[in-house]
């Protein structure tokens, strides 16, 4: 049967609904599809905007403006990654920018007045990030306080803690720790008119790419699941492949000195990281399982109060790391440090594709949403809006992308997003690339099977 299903895909030629498997064909696959459409959207407005405003040349699509864009925001979405896994939950957390400051603070007067090098002093950072998340995942796990009381205690308490540290003033970090903020790839000593390492991370990139989509297939094959016909996964890799090596000849050729950020370096290894941890991992699946059906997913053996304290406490190991990063390209901490990166991150998990009531969210997707945002920022930035103009702008965004997905599952319609991924797949074949998002989606995916049988 699984043969006969392959060779009917392979021979049927050309079909709308192949289109929709270039992109994975599940929930998450295509909703991270509409977002990843909206931020090209963006790119290219702002890109013709800016070659309206400034003349011959826009200033989006520059290579001093995208790594400004990876150097400024790369901390916060650092933040979306630790924060999507806290609203799947169904937690918020509001202390992020708080935790964020006052392990800077600690971190540079270590280096400063306690001589520590900077390698221990970045493991000591790490390690006020655990004990701040281990005091905070604690009364959320076990006293049973809700998350938004005690970060909002947490954001309040440990911005004083980073004043009083301090002495509300501002401490400088040595030039060896600036090189994890506003660091770059190295150069190399060969006569060619780009950075190598640069280009070499973007082959590598268009390698993985190829690799991942060779084995998917071989999976599918083996698995006797419905697969795309050759040509959808050629297509697929090819743009994919396209825009990896356009985005790293752009890095590798900017101004002398300049290459890819190595901020931007610890976030494609954290995105890696916590993409495996939440698709393919048991830990990784008990976070959709107690954010879809927190009591079902206990009476199913899930130590729920165990996954509570260790998102929590993940959640701040990240702030701090995202704090140091920040205080190594402003090669100091000051007082205002971490002022509203909570609520970009949290905007960031929403507009990737995170539901309000938890269950639902990927760590891409909101990699994606965290880029719309920064993007919007750089671009109204660069047509010369002041903050008041970008902040109301990114706040209708927000409010749009969000009412408009609860609006029409309210009408009991599914979301927009939600329209281009009705499954059409036959009741006999699996898709691998179908993981339910939450025990919802599993629950509701048997009873479809249920029905059509």
């Amino acid at each position: 049967m699984s043969g006969s299903t392959t060779d009917t895909t392979a021979q049927r030629g050309f079909h709308f609904g192949d289109i929709k498997k270039m992109f994975g064909g599940a929930q998450s696959s295509l909703r991270q599809f509409g977002i990843f459409g909206s931020l090209i959207v963006i790119i290219v407005l702002f890109e013709i905007l800016t070659l309206i405003r400034n003349g011959p040349n826009g200033a989006t699509l520059t290579s001093g403006n995208l790594i400004n864009v990876i150097n400024q925001y790369s901390f916060i979405l650092i933040l979306a990654i630790g924060m999507v896994m806290v609203i799947i939950m169904g937690h918020i957390d509001l202390s992020v920018g708080s935790v964020a400051a006052f392990t800077g603070i600690i971190v540079a007067k270590s280096m400063a007045e306690w001589n520590l090098p900077w390698p221990l002093a970045i493991v000591l950072g790490l390690v006020v990030g655990a004990l701040v998340g281990a005091w905070q995942g604690f009364w959320v796990a076990y006293v049973g306080v809700p998350a938004f009381i005690v970060t909002l205690a947490g954001m309040l308490f440990f911005r004083g803690a980073n004043q009083w540290i301090g002495n509300s003033q501002s401490i400088p970090v040595p030039r060896e720790f600036v090189y994890i903020g506003a660091g770059y790839l190295p150069e190399v000593a060969l006569p060619l008119p780009f950075n190598v390492p640069t280009m070499i991370l973007a082959l590598l990139g268009v390698a993985w790419l190829v690799f991942w989509e060779i084995r998917t297939r071989r999976v599918q094959r083996k698995m006797g699941s419905e697969m795309a016909p050759m040509w959808v996964s050629v297509l697929k890799v090819v743009l994919l492949s396209v825009v990896v090596l356009v985005a790293g000849w752009m890095f590798a050729t900017g101004r002398s000195g300049t290459s890819f950020p190595v901020a931007g370096i610890i976030l494609l290894a954290l995105v890696i990281i916590y993409s495996f941890i939440t698709r393919n991992t048991v830990f990784g699946r008990h976070i959709y399982a107690v954010g879809g059906n927190r009591q079902a997913a206990r009476l199913s053996g899930v130590k729920d109060r165990w996954v509570d304290f260790f998102v929590m406490m993940n959640m701040s190991v990240l702030a701090a790391l995202a704090g140091m990063i920040f205080v190594a390209r402003s090669q100091a901490s000051g007082p205002g440090d971490g002022n509203g990166w909570e609520l970009d991150a949290i905007a960031s998990v929403f507009i990737g594709g995170a539901a309000v009531a938890g269950g639902i969210g990927t760590v891409i997707g909101s990699i994606i949403g965290g880029l719309v945002m920064a993007f919007l920022n750089n671009g109204l930035q660069l047509l010369g809006q002041g903050a008041d103009v970008v902040s109301m702008i990114k706040g209708l965004v927000l409010l749009v992308a969000v009412g408009i997905d609860v609006w029409n599952k309210q009408q009991g319609r599914p979301s927009l997003i939600g329209i281009m991924m009705r499954r059409r797949s036959r009741p006999d074949a699996v898709n691998l690339t179908d993981y339910p998002t939450s025990a919802a989606d599993s629950a509701s995916g048997k009873k479809e099977t249920s029905s059509r049988s």
